[in-house]
């Protein structure tokens, strides 16, 4: 099975320098519909790695008990909004219209990162997944939302699922990793991110992108939602300005794992692999990137 590797010249094709008249709206408008009770850090990795990996605009949605602890923790660039919530501090059905309401005119939304299940969000999130006009990407409890449904969609659909949510949405290990996650690209014409140890990303078209950067000190709670909020950043700018990503959403979110990896190798590099964290990897998001640039202009 040919798997493409990505290495830096890969993504060094990909990331395009940015123009000198460019503004805010040229970098992406990005839109976040994140965390619960519990489950504050996963909204706030989430939204600051997205504005890190460099979306011009971010919006994070979150309950509204949850509102002051989120907004007093993001970066201060993220504008954070509180939306109705259900008993137990989940989003509830009630904030379907607003999130309707903010979707317009954005260039990537992601669901998932600390949402928390149940059946009302279950419901939410495959309302939003089949209305967005933009790319959507699912990760964490937007994946598990998704897995009963098989949604027909014209823009890109991202699931970014490890090994056990994979399964949940109906993936079969047994053929090994790289052609179940062809088959899943291929059966819900999404791209489709297999995290784990050599993380494949695979379109719905049959290509394959195989990662080697990355390391075990990654293997701790919220490193998933780094590179949820990575991705969702890339995609946004993307789709806000096309004519400058020569690439398409597959090689876009391949790059993106690529980077997420990377910047857990400075991280490590930095803190050791037992001490590093979720948040100093969202924080070497730009330094990856940088490097990347640089070795593209030959600095």
């Amino acid at each position: 099975m040919n798997v493409l590797p990505v290495d830096e010249a890969f993504v060094a094709g990909i990331l395009p320098h940015r123009p000198a008249e460019m503004h805010k709206g040229d970098c992406g408008r990005a839109l976040l519909v994140c965390g619960s009770v519990g489950y504050t850090g996963a909204a706030r990795l989430a939204a600051e790695s997205c504005v890190r990996a460099g979306a011009g605009l971010v919006s994070l949605l979150v309950p509204r008990s949850v509102y002051p602890i989120v907004a007093a923790a993001c970066c201060p660039e993220v504008m954070c909004r509180p939306l109705p919530e259900d008993a137990e501090g989940r989003l509830s059905a009630q904030a379907l219209p607003e999130i309707r309401a903010r979707m317009q005119g954005v260039h990537a939304l992601l669901a998932g990162p600390g949402l928390g299940r149940s059946e009302a969000l279950d419901a939410l999130v495959a309302a939003l997944a089949a209305e967005c006009p933009a790319p959507f990407v699912a990760d964490a409890d937007g994946l598990n939302a998704l897995a009963g449904h098989i949604l027909k969609r014209t823009a890109p659909l991202i699931l970014t699922p490890h090994e056990g949510e994979f399964r949940r949405l109906g993936g079969d290990l047994t053929e090994g990793r790289d052609a179940a996650a062809r088959r899943m690209a291929e059966r819900r014409r999404a791209v489709v991110v297999l995290k784990g140890h050599r993380t494949v990303t695979a379109s719905p078209d049959g290509r394959l992108y195989g990662n080697g950067t990355g390391n075990p000190g990654m293997a701790k709670g919220g490193s998933g939602d780094v590179l949820a909020g990575l991705l969702t950043g890339l995609l946004a700018q993307r789709a806000a300005r096309p004519d400058l990503w020569r690439a398409d959403e597959a090689e876009v979110t391949a790059a993106g794992v690529y980077l997420h990896g990377r910047a857990g190798d400075l991280a490590a590099a930095a803190r050791g692999v037992y001490g590093m964290t979720p948040s100093d990897l969202a924080a070497r998001v730009p330094e990856a990137i940088d490097a990347v640039l640089r070795g593209k202009q030959g600095v």
